[in-house]
C-alpha cells in the first residue's frame, strides 16, 4: 500500500511535528498560565451541555 520511502517520511514527519509542538508549547508556557487560567470552566460547560443534550434525547425517545 505504501512504499518504504513514504513510511520513512511519515515517521520522520510525525517525530518532527510532535517535537515542534512540544517546543512551541514550552516557549509559550508563561503566556498560557497568564491568559488561560479558567479554561477548565469552558471545558466543563461544553461537557455539561453535551451530557444534557444526550440525556434529553434519550428521555424523549422512550
Amino acid at each position: 500500500m505504501f512504499s518504504s520511502g513514504q513510511k520513512i517520511f511519515a515517521i520522520l514527519f510525525i517525530i518532527a511535528f510532535i517535537g515542534f509542538m512540544i517546543w512551541s508549547y514550552r516557549k509559550d508556557i508563561k503566556l498560557h498560565k497568564l491568559y488561560y487560567k479558567k479554561v477548565w470552566v469552558v471545558g466543563l460547560g461544553i461537557v455539561a451541555v453535551i451530557a444534557l443534550f444526550a440525556i434529553v434525547t434519550f428521555v424523549l425517545h422512550d
